[in-house]
């Protein structure tokens, strides 16, 4: 500051101990120190959420700091600029004098700006007769330069906590990108225990997380999940010891089989795109036979397995709107609804019963409750069931990779499903 002694504001505002600090502090400015004043901007920008400024606060402060007239701010030269709220609103892209006014307030609240107030008020400056200005009133920017290391240090805290934040939902992504990868290998390897159980525990830890979470949430949640997806991988874990003690030629077939790269759930087109878009036949160990089934697998048609009710209905909830009295409470239940939505759907009964004898009436009726589910974004739903059977006569339909896909886009749940069996 230009003087050693305490100013007080004009008019009606009053002196606070907050303003008694900032002009302290203005006073303690080392000899010789001098910082840029953009770049002090730029931290500023990035501490904003730590010196609890609005973002249009700092666009009055950018307007100040244009009026001061050197590119560095400097212990010893003058650091009051003193434009009118007129000059201000113009080179504040056209802010409304009152805004400005309330800004201006709030920067000299956080400690930023100092008021300089003159007899009457007004902001000006009294020059010598070389020309030098000798005297100003104002705002004094000297608390930006007293407070600069501070400034600088939490914008770097606030973009180290951005990063961190960063790195914890990427590993929260992975996680929960894991855990659903491995419940459905689960699910197609019919392994034993609540795998859907721990497909909800999922989504209901990443419904629970706010929008904008901290890391400190994110962290939380990260934590359950991790040990979610260790719990998930000790029993697959456990299930391949099992299996490699006591497997059998045709439990092996099966394992190479389910492990085909080229049936990755991204790939897999059922419900995810139009009739007429088909992948090309897998390269698998069936080369055009039909799959074989372990002896320990349940299996309907060409070697599909008839998945749990439960599991159907969590994936395809819309398809109870049509069971007997409204709701879907057995595998009979479910084919009589399937029947109803193939007339709805124009499927012609030849269709649907080359679909019962290819994949099983159980797996006939799930893959309706699917069209069903995704009508939206079939053009046909009569040649797309035909298509689907004529792929799972080849062995190249998945169908529990399909109503895993549904499962998550249904938010892994559906209130009125029921578990049978």
């Amino acid at each position: 500051m230009e003087s050693g002694h305490v100013t007080t504001p004009f008019g009606r505002r009053s002196m606070t101990l907050g303003m008694l600090a900032s002009q302290a502090l203005a006073e303690t400015i080392a000899p010789g120190k001098a910082i840029d004043k953009w770049k002090l901007y730029r931290a500023l920008c990035e501490a904003r959420p730590c010196l609890g400024i609005s973002d249009r606060a700092l666009a009055v402060l950018n307007a100040l700091l244009s009026f001061y007239p050197k590119n560095d701010l400097a212990e010893g030269v003058g650091l009051v600029v003193f434009p009118s709220n007129i000059q201000l609103s113009l080179r504040a892209h056209g802010m409304a004098e009152q805004t400005i006014r309330r800004h201006l307030a709030a920067l000299v609240d956080a400690g930023l700006l100092v008021r300089k107030d003159s007899p009457n008020g007004k902001r000006y400056a009294r020059k010598g007769q070389a020309g030098e200005v000798e005297h100003a009133f104002g705002f004094s920017l000297a608390p930006l330069l007293a407070r600069a290391e501070e400034i600088e240090g939490l914008a770097a805290q606030v973009v180290a906590d951005r990063q961190l934040l960063h790195r914890l939902r990427e590993r929260l992504t992975i996680c929960r990108r894991d855990i659903s990868k491995l419940v459905e290998t689960a699910l197609e390897e019919r392994a034993e225990g609540d795998w859907l159980a721990i497909a909800q525990h999922q989504q209901s830890l990443v419904t629970g997380l706010p929008r904008n979470a901290t890391a400190v949430q994110v962290e939380a949640v990260l934590d359950e999940m991790e040990l979610l997806r260790e719990e998930a991988v000790n029993r697959l874990e456990m299930l391949s010891e099992k299996r490699k003690l006591s497997g059998s030629p045709a439990q092996t077939e099966r394992h190479i089989q389910n492990s085909n790269p080229d049936s990755s759930l991204e790939s897999e087109p059922l419900l995810e795109t139009e009739q007429g878009e088909r992948p090309a036949p897998a390269n698998g160990p069936w080369n055009g036979q039909q799959r074989k089934p372990g002896r320990d697998e349940k299996t309907d048609g060409v070697g599909l397995k008839a998945f749990p009710l439960g599991l159907v209905l969590r994936a395809c909830p819309q398809i109870e709107d049509y069971g007997p009295g409204g709701g879907v409470g057995s595998w009979r239940d479910l084919m009589s609804a399937a029947v109803v939505v193939r007339s709805m759907l124009g499927v012609s009964p030849s269709a649907y019963e080359e679909a019962c004898a290819v994949m099983g009436p159980e797996n006939a009726a799930t893959v309706v409750a699917c069209i069903l589910e995704r009508g939206g974004h079939i053009n046909s739903p009569g040649g797309y069931l035909r298509d689907l059977t004529r792929r799972a006569g080849r062995g190249e339909f998945a169908l529990g990779r399909v109503l895993m896909a549904l499962l998550r886009a249904n938010g892994g749940a559906a209130g009125a499903a029921r578990v049978a069996g």
